[in-house]
């Protein structure tokens, strides 16, 4: 926004119009190929829980009351992909998906020249930053009023360097003074016109940095810097792929739990199939959801014959509670078995039976859940354990059972993305549960997860829209001992295996 700065002797300074923004426009920047990554499409449509990155940033834009419209800035060739996410997530705030530029100046300059003409809001943000928070959104729109160009930035915990051109350290700057630039960078439209207006005419112009553009060429603009945060990372390396899904597991671990009357809503009419739900998680689940509505089938090889590992008995669970309600919306699977022993001392039919149950029981679930699941947009629930990260001697082939859980998992999340069908696993810590004291005796109370909690969380997951993701559980600090466990965990004793069902 150009501003008269012109005085006279006689003059009387002028009060600046307020600031009246017809519009607030997001323009999310997805120009990047992901040559850093090694991938072979761009790093934007890359998935993370389940869904392409530029999938999760383009929601919390369309979930932003701040935000009017959104603009998608793709990469050459890439722009039917864009818009294809767009059309499948129905983002109704979205406006035009078209292609960038060479450079980001280029690209700025599209993104100018779309918005169009009149006072408008900009906000400006990469593509690559997924976790963007509701509040730094806010934050920055609501700083508009006062100032025409703010920025987005959190204190550097490292000490800053500069060096010379032979990598030798000339200064050391103050590391209080110090920020890491983060997005969106947010403008009024008139002044990041005006910016780029007189960079036009710098034969040496080049940018990787809007607020810079208008701090370089605007210098009397004062830049409002608001607070980011360390979430907000962008995702550029590989490692940053495995960050950036690891905080959206916690970030699904910490969501607000709803009251209940909340929950009564959302489970009142649906219908609930939970493999593994005589005792332990599964049946804390089935409880749980009854007493918020749901119509809940728990199935069991103790209660009911059925062996997870048989898909005869698979068919015949998932028929029964189909023909009584006409629907299955979440299947849930709780049940396992945890051998301990050496594996060159494990006889075969040991070895089968850990394997059938704890692999070849969810896969043989998986198939035949899709047909129903399909019908309603559910959900499929798997469980992992800790030991998914790293085999545990002498329960080797339990740890890998879990890890081939989660693989399953986020491959599964993407195979039926296109049914609208979610696949998730909790990864509870340490539980309370007849399994755990049949493998591993009485322990201490205060360091198991109680049953209940993970029940919750798991709750939680089947009413949320997450997919792909492995949701963390764990003991809050001061929450209570995990309660006593069912009559079943007084057999520790017996030779009979461990199992959850």
């Amino acid at each position: 926004m150009t501003q008269d700065h012109t005085t006279g002797p006689d003059a009387t300074p002028e009060t600046p119009a307020p600031w009246r923004p017809s519009r607030t426009v997001a323009v999310v920047l997805a120009g990047g190929t992901g040559t850093r990554l090694g991938l072979g499409i761009p790093k934007q449509l890359l998935k993370i829980a389940g869904k392409p990155i530029i999938e999760h940033t383009l929601a919390v834009f369309e979930a932003a009351p701040e935000i009017d419209e959104i603009i998608v800035l793709m990469a050459d060739g890439h722009v039917p992909d864009a818009q294809q996410i767009v059309d499948k997530a129905g983002f109704r705030k979205v406006s035009k998906v078209i292609a960038g530029g060479d450079t980001r100046n280029a690209t700025t300059r599209i993104a100018l020249d779309a918005v169009g003409e009149g006072d408008v809001n900009i906000l400006f943000h990469d593509a690559v930053r997924p976790l963007l928070s509701g509040r730094i959104v806010r934050e920055c729109v609501n700083a508009l009023w006062t100032y025409s160009a703010v920025d987005v930035a959190i204190p550097s915990a490292d000490t800053i360097i500069q060096v010379d051109d032979n990598d030798c350290i000339t200064d050391i700057p103050v590391r209080s003074t110090l920020r890491r630039g983060q997005t969106p960078q947010a403008f009024r439209s008139g002044t990041i016109r005006e910016a780029y207006r007189i960079a036009a005419g710098d034969p040496d112009f080049a940018a990787t940095d809007d607020c810079g553009v208008v701090l370089r060429y605007l210098p009397g603009t004062p830049i409002k810097v608001i607070d980011g945060s360390d979430e907000n990372i962008k995702v550029t390396h590989p490692v940053d792929v495995h960050l950036a899904d690891k905080l959206f597991q916690l970030a699904a671990a910490q969501a607000p739990r709803l009251t209940d009357r909340g929950y009564t809503e959302e489970l009142t009419g649906r219908t609930i199939v939970v493999f593994g739900g005589s005792y332990g998680i599964g049946h804390e689940l089935t409880e749980l959801a009854r007493r918020h509505g749901a119509q809940v089938f728990p199935f069991s090889r103790s209660t009911t014959g059925t062996h997870v590992e048989r898909a005869e008995d698979v068919e015949a669970a998932l028929k029964t509670a189909f023909e009584a309600t006409g629907r299955i919306d979440h299947v849930v699977v709780t049940a396992g078995i945890l051998e301990k022993g050496e594996l060159a001392e494990m006889d075969q039919e040991t070895m089968d039976r850990v394997l059938h149950v704890n692999f070849v029981g969810p896969v043989t679930i998986a198939r035949q859940s899709l047909p129903y699941l399909q019908q309603t947009k559910g959900q499929l629930l798997l469980y992992t354990s800790s030991s998914y990260t790293r085999g545990r001697a002498r329960y080797a082939l339990y740890s890998a059972t879990k890890a081939a859980l989660v693989n399953l998992t986020q491959a599964l999340s993407d195979e039926w993305a296109e049914f609208g069908v979610r696949v998730n696993c909790i990864n509870p810590e340490r539980t309370a549960t007849p399994m755990r004291t049949k493998a591993f005796g009485e322990e201490p109370e205060h360091t198991l997860l109680a049953a209940e909690t993970v029940a919750q969380s798991s709750l939680d997951v089947l009413i949320s829209e997450l997919t792909g993701q492995v949701i963390d559980v764990r003991r809050a600090p001061g929450e209570l001992p995990a309660a006593g466990v069912p009559a079943q965990a007084s057999r520790a004793s017996a030779p009979a295996p461990a199992t959850a069902g």
